[in-house]
């Protein structure tokens, strides 16, 4: 698993930059100023549903971003994976997966 953004400023800072929209989540995406390892967020705000579907839709999030980074990521990028209402919990997983390469693709391009 790539490294966590946990400060609420690197989660502005991203969703300053670049977005792709996809059906399932949004994807924010900023350069850094660096070339450390490329680092990632995960977000659901309330509208996503109680404690239980946010953390259910947060955690296929995580797994679509551990599988997907390592051939994706760019170093000294900051990414930031937002949950979307109903979509992120209900969609099958290998569209998930697909969604999110096409959006990393798009943020790249």
């Amino acid at each position: 698993m790539p490294p966590v953004l946990q400060k609420r400023a690197e989660f502005l800072a991203a969703a300053k930059a670049r977005r792709q929209a996809m059906p399932a989540f949004l994807l924010q995406a900023r350069r850094r100023d660096d070339d450390d390892p490329a680092r990632i967020g995960f977000t659901c705000s309330k509208k996503v549903g109680n404690a239980v579907a946010r953390n259910r839709a947060k955690r296929r999030l995580r797994e679509v971003a551990r599988l997907g980074m390592p051939g994706l990521a760019l170093p000294g990028w900051d990414y930031v994976l937002v949950g979307r209402p109903e979509a992120t919990a209900s969609r099958d997983f290998a569209d998930l997966r697909d969604d999110f390469a096409r959006a990393m693709g798009k943020i790249h391009r």
